[in-house]
């Protein structure tokens, strides 16, 4: 199929999910573009059963597009970019303990927890499973996507520094679950691994990615600063999300940790020294419109990618399953404990843990990262359970997420 059809055909897809789903279900807009998506592959894998033509067709569009390369070399740049362009940096400072905690220590544990229990389970079950594979998951399925709930909590009206404490969170968890990911997918499977290499790869993808998001962040700044033009600024920001993070991927260091800092640097210093009055408006609505139609785009595709993992989906079914309490359980505890050891410092929003845990939603990201993986029995397992999660948190968390918070408010610390 070509190119421009095949993408034409996505989009095509995608924008009347987007328009079902106002006319008619009325869910918030990246939720039910994932929910009319679902019910179109759903439909299109029914009446496969009975006219071929059409499950081949579906599923030749969903295989057609390579998702883990249009997330890695495509989207995840620019949706990290323009996120963390509209965070509050002051804002984020004063949560910074908190948000590094979570981003690391939290990641840490949740990895280690549910590669444990998924591994334990794997075991029972007697399915293909290694601890390499196990703890694999765990990483991929520890970073949280925030697109959804945030504009749920902003309606239930919780704190805006509980919001702070979310976006930053995932912002960041994003960069060092991939670093993870990354490292534990490059650890030998014949040899013990090496923990000072792992932990000296571990602090180059971070420190690293840190450091060059900082470098480029501020270079954009400079070249802010002596221009006054709309059209040319965003051409810089966008120069700067996309070769930015590619030029990040090249240095072999974290490219989603520097994208995600350089946002953070054009959004606070560029937004306060470097981009006049006049044309700072169009050029975070220039952003904050890429942002929700890449986000609308990401979650379409979601929804579609089942027409071709229909099949896969169907033979690993109960044991993904039996995989979400132990990945809530692993999330209520890879927050919890941190925000124990933090209590005595710093003052936390009422039922803070409960609501950042039903809050951290799994998306396009764990689900790419899954697709990433070598052919193989356990790529399938894999695949059908961060699937599965990922549709349960969009379709069960995102739609309950407002009145649970309405309800904790209400009822106060």
């Amino acid at each position: 199929m070509p190119i421009f059809t095949l993408v034409s055909a996505v989009i095509a897809v995608v924008a009347l999910s987007a328009y079902a789903n106002h006319k008619l279900v009325h869910l918030p807009d990246s939720i039910g573009i994932t929910v009319v998506a679902l019910l179109l592959s759903l439909g299109t894998v029914g009446v496969g059963q009975f006219v071929p033509q059409v499950a081949a067709w579906g599923g030749q569009v969903a295989r057609g597009v390579n998702f883990p390369d249009l997330v890695f070399h495509g989207l995840l740049g620019l949706l990290l970019f323009a996120g963390s362009l509209h965070v509050d940096v002051l804002a984020l400072r004063r949560a910074r303990w908190v948000v590094l905690l979570l981003a690391t220590v939290g990641v840490l544990l949740s990895t280690v927890i549910v590669g444990g229990a998924f591994y334990g389970l794997a075991r029972l079950l007697a399915l293909p499973l290694t601890l390499r594979e196990s703890l694999l998951f765990g990483a991929l399925i520890s970073p949280t996507d925030p697109i959804a709930a945030l504009g749920l909590l902003s309606k239930a009206q919780v704190p805006a520094s509980l919001l702070t404490k979310i976006t930053g969170e995932a912002l960041f968890n994003d960069g060092t679950g991939v670093v993870l990911f990354v490292v534990l997918l490059g650890l030998s499977t014949t040899h013990a691994p090496n923990v000072g290499h792992v932990a000296a790869l571990f602090a180059r993808q971070v420190l690293g990615g840190l450091a060059f998001g900082a470098l480029a962040g501020f270079g954009a700044v400079a070249l802010l600063r002596t221009v006054d033009s709309p059209a040319v600024e965003i051409l810089v920001t966008l120069a700067l999300a996309t070769a930015g993070y590619d030029a990040a991927l090249a240095l072999g260091i974290s490219a989603p940790i520097a994208t995600v800092v350089m946002g953070l640097v054009v959004g606070g210093d560029g937004r306060a020294f470097a981009v006049a009055a006049a044309t700072r408006a169009r050029l975070f609505q220039f952003w904050q419109l890429t942002d929700d139609l890449l986000n609308l785009l990401l979650f379409g595709l979601v929804g579609l990618e089942l027409t071709a993992l229909a099949g896969t989906v169907r033979a690993y079914l109960v044991p993904a399953a039996l995989t979400l309490p132990l990945v809530l359980a692993a999330r209520f505890v890879s927050v919890g404990l941190p925000t124990v050891l933090l209590r005595p410092l710093l003052k936390f929003e009422p039922h803070f843990v409960k609501l950042m845990t039903w809050a951290g939603l799994r998306g396009a990201l764990s689900v790419a990262l899954a697709l990433s993986l070598p052919t193989g029995p356990a790529r399938n397992l894999i695949v059908t359970a961060t699937y599965l999660i990922a549709i349960f948190s969009i379709l069960v968390q995102a739609t309950t997420v407002e009145p649970l918070a309405r309800r904790w408010n209400r009822e106060g610390p």
